[in-house]
């Protein structure tokens, strides 16, 4: 299995899927801590898939989704961002209608 075909198995394991440095449990960055705390703000369930134990998928993971940079985040085998994307989509709203459009029930209610 090639690890572009490895990667996309993760990728639609679960709804949705968190390529991040370090752990849910144990960020070890900044970046990838910060979308961690907004998925359990949201409440929902989510793979962490920590690209530090494996070479292969992270440098895969940036040629999967010609992204340069982690973390990235996954819903419904949907690429949808890196840090600052799902950052700037909490704080406006959107990701919970997203969520809510892909059938996945968000814990938190929407900032108003």
């Amino acid at each position: 299995m090639s690890i572009q075909d490895q990667i996309k198995s993760e990728i639609t394991s679960q709804d949705i899927v968190l390529f991040m440095k370090g752990t849910p449990q144990f960020p070890m960055c900044g970046f990838s801590g910060q979308v961690v705390q907004i998925l359990d703000y949201v409440g929902v369930p989510y793979k962490g898939i920590n690209v530090l134990d494996n070479q292969d998928i992270r440098e895969g993971i940036k040629d999967y989704a010609n992204w340069p940079t982690i973390p990235q985040l996954y819903i419904k085998g949907e690429f949808v961002g890196g840090c600052d994307i799902v950052r700037e989509m909490f704080q406006s709203g959107e990701l919970h209608t997203y969520l809510s459009e892909q059938g996945i029930e968000v814990k938190t209610p929407a900032k108003p």
